[in-house]
């Protein structure tokens, strides 16, 4: 049993083949190709474009995908979302669709934009924010440099951002924000309802949400006399609750848990002055809540 599996190709593919190392499966690219492998003989890659991987998802040429919530839905096909997956190009955050126009336009509001054009790759999505208002506009697809487009070629337009820095180098303005999105795992129905292959998705989700938890974590270990161990404790900022077992002295215990990396730098000092010994910090490479 295999599956056939769409990784985006495009401005998130680094970040999930990253991402796929850091989960244990490699994934190894031919940059000629739109094919590629990975070490399990069960999952064969395709690199699609993320507007697209929900078609090809829906008809079932493929079985399962990562793509953006967004074009999924955009496309309004009937497909699966097996899990959410909170990165993206640059970070680890969601990005935002937002309306945008010349810093020194006139539009304040989505409803100043009555009988405007508004240029954008999200279409569907955006014809939809405008209906909801019951504003009528003219919704032009963008093949690409969107925020070039205003005042002279749009009045307005709906792109992606993550940062808002290219918006701002391009002097427009945010008024609103239209859709948030985020990296999803997408799968056919047909695959989902398919008992081995949804198993095999469904692994390959907690394994990359794993991979995903254990970023900008770290595990903590210590020795601590029991009688310090209530102080040890309150230092402590426990995932849920430290793991606490025995030593052959019976008059120690080893306490281990799972912190956040930034906190390591307050924390260790005031394990140290709590009484804890033999404190190690050490790298995680994935987390299963």
């Amino acid at each position: 049993m295999k599956i056939r599996l769409g990784l985006p190709k495009g401005s998130l593919q680094d970040a999930t083949l990253r991402l796929f190392a850091r989960a244990g499966l490699p994934v190894f690219t031919n940059g000629r190709s739109y094919f590629a492998t990975t070490a399990d003989p069960e999952i064969e890659c395709m690199l699609i474009r993320a507007q697209e991987m929900a078609r090809y998802v829906e008809h079932g040429v493929l079985d399962a995908g990562l793509t953006g919530r967004d074009w999924v839905v955009e496309s309004g096909l009937g497909v699966i979302t097996v899990d959410d997956l909170i990165y993206a190009k640059q970070s680890r955050g969601k990005v935002s669709w937002v309306l945008a126009v010349p810093e020194d336009s006139p539009y304040q509001r989505a409803e100043d934009l009555r009988d405007c054009i508004v240029a954008t790759e999200l279409v569907s999505v955006t014809q939809r924010y405008f209906k909801s208002r019951d504003v009528d506009i003219r919704v032009e697809f963008s093949w690409g440099a969107t925020e070039v487009k205003p005042p002279m070629l749009a009045d307005a337009i709906v792109e992606v951002t993550e940062t808002g820095s290219s918006l701002k180098a391009n002097r427009l303005r945010i008024i609103d924000t239209v859709l948030e999105s985020n990296t999803q795992i997408i799968a056919n129905k047909a695959a989902w309802s398919d008992e081995c292959k949804r198993r095999k998705i469904e692994n390959l989700a907690l394994m990359l949400r794993g991979a995903m938890d254990a970023q900008d974590r770290v595990g903590l270990m210590l020795n601590v006399r029991k009688h310090d161990l209530a102080a040890v404790l309150a230092v402590l900022p426990a995932l849920k609750k430290p793991t606490i077992s025995t030593l052959s002295d019976e008059d120690w215990v080893a306490v281990n848990t799972v912190i956040e990396e930034s906190l390591a730098w307050l924390v260790i000092p005031r394990l140290k002055e709590a009484n804890g010994q033999g404190i190690v910090e050490y790298p995680l490479n994935k987390v299963v809540l």
